[in-house]
């Protein structure tokens, strides 16, 4: 077939065969994903991002080598030709190389809107997200996956619906992909992250407000660290609502988001973690009430209006899908499903030991993990080592993979990088505003009474459990006998910061 003299030099030849391979290889990828259903992350990103952007480029060469070629063979010729190419129908090789242009014209647009449709739905997905960029996301990943919201899209939270935040995103994943390529990242990531979308216009996409339920029965089942494991539960009514569901926000835990009451807060930190100013609206009628930390006092500096935050769900539930356990709560939840054996004497003790270790990587903990534990019960307990070491392979395998699930040192995240504000155990949480230091000018202050969002039903060892009627409570009984150190002290004091 012949062509313009213009076509015939390298840059368009190979700008030719980079066009056809990337195309070639694009149909071949594409075929495999869907009709043998063979695929991977990276394999859409190299049928939708990469590949395209060679073919792209290959297409592009084509024309330019055939425009810098044109102005060579002008100059060569001794009749004045026109400045730019001539397209001539009546000559064979215009014509050939014109119905080229429109049939492949015609075919890149096709897949060009095929490949941009792919290519949007690829990079909203869940893979896109987690995995291409493995390093830097593998912790948010893997409790992602582990969470309440393991079926619903990353971008379902961190975009929402609409043209303007997914523009916002793109522009703000254009410095991540920097930040990644240059390794220019923390480790850990900070949070919280400050230009999320509004919880209000993500979250209640699902989570209705004005339909919270009433009362909520919440159990725990916990293990001592001594040498039988001992069992010990908790059973907790919890006021997540006003104690009739008709009755709504006026009441209960979710009353903080009430559309009649504002509160707003101001904090020393971008974390969050110490609160000193907080301030209460009723939006009804307009009464204002002003609550200052009376041993945490704030500078007038911070005390200004563009530092002030109005409360809304993340300032408590801030960890929705991606939640990393602490040691003694995952290490519970394992004794309690099986997967870490409860008969195995000390091993709530020996799991808190081993994981208490500060290891530089994934792979040293795993081996410090089986080590650890496999000497403890050689040394310490021969008898089980000889007769059930089934049982210790089963606690290794056990320890490490919860130890996978939740801490991960490349990437220095864990519980106490991440902490949870839901509750008041695996971080200040509540505390930080319900301390009773926190007062106004008259003495009001904001409560510590833990019978404000929950009382306690039932608690104790299963075979003397201590129990009341639901519209009772029991006053706490630590499961270690402190005295009133529990009321002195905020829970976190010892349950986050006892591991360094």
């Amino acid at each position: 077939m012949k062509l313009p003299k213009s076509y015939y030099n390298w840059t368009s030849i190979i700008g030719t065969v980079i066009a056809g391979m990337s195309l070639l290889l694009i149909i071949f990828l594409f075929i495999l994903s869907i009709f043998f259903e063979i695929g991977s992350s990276y394999l859409g990103l190299f049928i939708y991002i990469v590949l395209p952007a060679f073919l792209i480029i290959g297409l592009i060469m084509i024309p330019a080598g055939m425009i810098s070629r044109h102005r060579k063979i002008k100059k060569e010729e001794e009749v004045k030709k026109p400045r730019w190419p001539e397209i001539n129908l009546n000559l064979k090789q215009h014509r050939n190389a014109f119905g080229i242009f429109i049939v492949t014209t015609v075919i890149f647009l096709f897949l060009t809107s095929i490949g941009s449709y792919e290519a949007f739905h690829y990079t909203e997905s869940v893979d896109f997200c987690g995995k291409i960029c493995h390093n830097v996301m593998h912790p948010e990943y893997t409790t992602y996956q582990n969470s309440p919201h393991a079926r619903v899209a990353c971008v379902d939270c961190h975009v929402g619906s609409g043209a303007d935040w997914y523009v916002r995103s793109k522009l703000s994943g254009l410095y991540q992909v920097y930040s990644v390529i240059f390794k220019k990242y923390p480790k850990p990531i900070p949070t919280p992250i400050t230009d999320l979308r509004p919880a209000r216009e993500t979250c209640e996409r699902c989570h209705w407000p004005e339909k919270f339920y009433a009362h909520l029965l919440r159990t725990e089942k916990h293990y001592l660290a001594d040498e039988n494991n001992t069992e010990w539960d908790i059973y907790l009514n919890m006021k997540i609502g006003a104690r009739y569901s008709a009755l709504g926000l006026e009441e209960g835990i979710h009353w903080h988001i009430n559309p009649d009451v504002r509160i707003e807060y101001i904090a020393e930190s971008a974390d969050r973690l110490f609160i000193p100013w907080v301030r209460y609206t009723n939006v009804r009628t307009g009464d204002v009430i002003t609550y200052l930390d009376e041993e945490n006092m704030p500078d007038s500096s911070l005390l200004l209006d563009e530092n002030i935050r109005l409360m809304d769900c993340m300032d408590c539930h801030n960890r929705p899908s991606h939640e990393f356990y602490s040691p003694p709560f995952f290490v519970d939840n394992a004794l309690t499903a099986g997967r870490i054996p409860d008969e195995l004497p000390d091993i709530k003790h020996v799991s808190m030991e081993v994981l208490n270790i500060l290891y530089p990587d994934t792979d040293t903990a795993m081996i410090g993990i089986a080590s650890s534990i496999d000497e403890y019960y050689r040394i310490l307990h021969p008898e089980v080592y000889a007769q059930h070491y089934d049982l210790i392979e089963k606690a290794i395998t056990g320890v490490q993979e919860e130890f996978k699930k939740n801490m991960f040192p490349e990437m220095k995240a864990r519980w106490d990088a991440y902490p949870n504000h839901l509750g008041h155990i695996k971080s200040t949480g509540c505390y930080r505003c319900h301390d009773n230091k926190h007062k106004t000018d008259e003495g009001k202050i904001i409560s510590k009474n833990c019978t404000l969002c929950h009382t306690i039903i039932a608690q104790g060892n299963p075979d003397q459990l201590v129990n009341v009627s639901v519209n009772d409570t029991l006053e706490f009984i630590h499961p270690i006998d402190i005295g009133d150190a529990w009321k002195e002290f905020n829970c976190a004091e010892c349950h986050f910061y006892l591991y360094p």
